[in-house]
């Protein structure tokens, strides 16, 4: 068989199926990505939703014993919303990041590896392949970047010339030896905008991220927000753009090429307070279908309360004393507390008193008194 002129062919099938960018890397050991690794571990950065050890996510061979080679892919994904709804007073708005707008991308990709993996099945006999998207051991931006996909910004996210860092990314372990494709040079040069403009400081240097402190990763924590970040989240109901919307690189950047990624404006950007209210049912109905559900609806909840304190939403204070004193779980009534003591109404303060007669939960005393001390600057 002709391994170059099958690597042309695959690349021409990838176009017809939908995938927008493909290369191929080998499959050594990450060595450098391990020593990375090992040192963010060390300093306490991972966010603790990374899978496997080490060696694991690092060595591909331990995947696929007989992997000749790594097929990589990216799909673009819009970065502007069509129709966006507006935020107002009396109804205020969350966002959700723009990689979960559309249809979960993981799903998307994995359709596309799947279509991938049955073309090169029928055409290569004893073909052997493992697929991963996000979830599974492997880097995909690392696979990515050592495939000539992009180059990894200082921002941690993969950034293709073509369509800025606004890609999903797929990879396919494969026993097929295609030829490797050569690196994307970093073209990040003395740009320093995404540190700088971090608004928690995850972004220790350029390169390396501390995931505890990222609101992308904060947004899909369930407990209580420590407190220093409640003035940060803002209206980000899932997730944080700032490293990639102050990216040079990703100016000018949208791209609508594929229709299950099209958002909806009513979803990725919605009322804060029906949120509140939402059952499980409705929740499934209105978000099942996008990744940034994954966590369920309390961690979204607890940052839909942390956006209507942002706002100051007086409008809201009725459904938070309702929380605050009927819902079963101590992060959204303690959460509720502290979000009234925040939007600052006076009746708010006795509503409160009331609840803390009532509550046993210590966490959620704690958030209560927060909440009070709003009303009484001096005894902050």
């Amino acid at each position: 068989m002709d391994i170059h002129a099958f690597k042309e062919d695959m690349i021409a099938y990838s176009k017809e199926i939908g995938i927008d960018k493909i290369g191929i890397a080998s499959p050594d050991v990450f060595t450098e990505l391990k020593e990375r690794l090992r040192t963010q571990q060390e300093l306490g950065y991972q966010s603790g939703f990374e899978k496997g050890s080490l060696e694991e996510r690092t060595e591909p061979k331990r995947h696929v014993t007989e992997a000749k080679s790594i097929i990589s892919i990216a799909l673009a994904y819009p970065s502007k919303l069509k129709n966006a709804p507006r935020s107002t007073k009396e109804e205020r708005r969350g966002i959700f990041c723009r990689a979960s707008w559309g249809q979960d991308y993981h799903d998307v990709l994995n359709d596309r590896l799947e279509k991938l993996a049955a073309y090169l099945k029928e055409k290569y006999p004893g073909f052997t392949w493992r697929s991963m998207v996000d979830t599974g051991e492997l880097s995909d931006r690392a696979v990515a970047e050592r495939a000539g996909i992009g180059f990894t910004g200082k921002n941690t996210n993969l950034i293709t010339p073509e369509y800025g860092s606004y890609v999903y990314l797929g990879e396919m372990i494969t026993n097929i030896p295609f030829t490797p494709d050569d690196p994307v040079d970093d073209s990040c040069g003395d740009c320093n905008i995404c540190v700088d403009a971090c608004p928690t400081g995850a972004l220790v240097q350029g390169n390396q991220l501390n995931a505890q402190k990222c609101i992308a990763f904060l947004t899909q924590t369930k407990g209580f927000l420590p407190d220093e970040y409640r003035g940060v989240i803002g209206n980000r109901i899932y997730g944080c753009d700032t490293c990639q919307t102050v990216c040079p690189k990703n100016k000018k950047k949208d791209f609508h090429l594929h229709p299950e990624m099209e958002p909806d404006p009513e979803v990725v950007k919605p009322k804060l307070k029906p949120l509140l209210s939402i059952s499980n049912r409705e929740f499934k109905e209105t978000f099942g279908h996008i990744s940034g559900s994954w966590r369920g609806k309390k961690p979204l909840q607890r940052n839909a309360i942390l956006a209507l304190a942002h706002y100051k939403d007086e409008t809201a204070v009725e459904e938070l004393v309702r929380v605050m004193k009927q819902d079963p779980r101590p992060v959204i009534r303690g959460t509720a507390a502290w979000a009234l003591g925040k939007i600052g109404v006076p009746s708010s303060y006795d509503e409160i008193l009331l609840a803390r007669d009532k509550e046993e939960d210590e966490d959620v005393l704690e958030e209560m008194e927060k909440g009070l001390r709003y009303f009484h600057p001096l005894n902050k």
